[in-house]
């Protein structure tokens, strides 16, 4: 089981960090990813979302899955029986099931579900490590990478009540220290940016965060570089 926990740690940390950070209109999820059409942040339900660090064909797979849970839990029963507690139980079963398994190989993933409440203090955050077993985390979150690094970085710095774009400034900054304690500048294009804002009118509160707005985003946040138009 050591060994299996081993091969699962180094295929998550040979991906790019993420980060997860609350701020005062809910919930941003801030990446470094180069491609434009594999994401990382996805919208699970109305008010969840889905983060995850690794490889792409396993926790594709497994965001798939979340969505048909959902889909027939809110068809089923009510839209608001739809939690991300529940969902994050069944991905903690999905991969505790798998991890134990002597007949394949632990999934070489780390999850993040979060869902917006309300208020700030009904918002919710669950990280799944390759084990299957749920950190219920707050304020905020690093998975993969040199994700522990970061989490020491965002644990010292991160408050409640930031703005979006104070949220934004420092997840880049995070995610712009090198394992040696340098820093390098992401490019805008190189970023992926998504919220839960509890502040949209519609059901759905995901949205990502792309092109002009994200510009904005990083001139207000002291960054800077040019992106591409808005997308839905």
């Amino acid at each position: 089981m050591a060994d299996r926990a081993e091969y699962a740690r180094k295929g998550i940390a040979r991906g790019r960090s993420l980060v997860v950070l609350q701020f005062a209109d809910g919930i941003v999820f801030v990446g470094e990813n180069p491609s434009r059409a594999l994401h990382k942040f996805s919208e699970i339900y109305d008010r969840i979302g889905f983060a995850a660090a690794g490889k792409y064909n396993e926790y594709e797979n497994l965001r798939i899955g979340g969505v048909r849970y959902a889909d027939l839990r809110g068809y089923t029963y009510d839209r608001d029986d739809v939690t991300a507690r529940g969902l994050a139980n069944v991905y903690a079963q999905t991969l505790g099931t798998i991890f134990s398994s002597a007949a394949e190989k632990p999934y070489e993933v780390e999850l993040v579900v979060a869902e917006v409440g309300e208020t700030p203090e009904g918002d919710q955050i669950y990280r799944l490590p390759h084990d299957g077993s749920i950190v219920d985390e707050h304020g905020s979150v690093a998975v993969g990478g040199n994700a522990e690094q970061i989490s020491g970085y965002l644990d010292q710095r991160h408050r409640d009540g930031m703005t979006l774009a104070e949220a934004l400034r420092l997840a880049v900054q995070a995610l712009s220290r090198d394992t040696n304690g340098s820093e390098r500048e992401i490019p805008a294009e190189r970023l992926e940016v998504a919220v839960l804002d509890r502040r949209r009118p519609q059901k759905r509160k995901f949205k990502r965060i792309v092109g002009s707005q994200l510009s904005r985003l990083l001139e207000e946040s002291g960054g800077s570089a040019a992106a591409e138009p808005d997308e839905e």
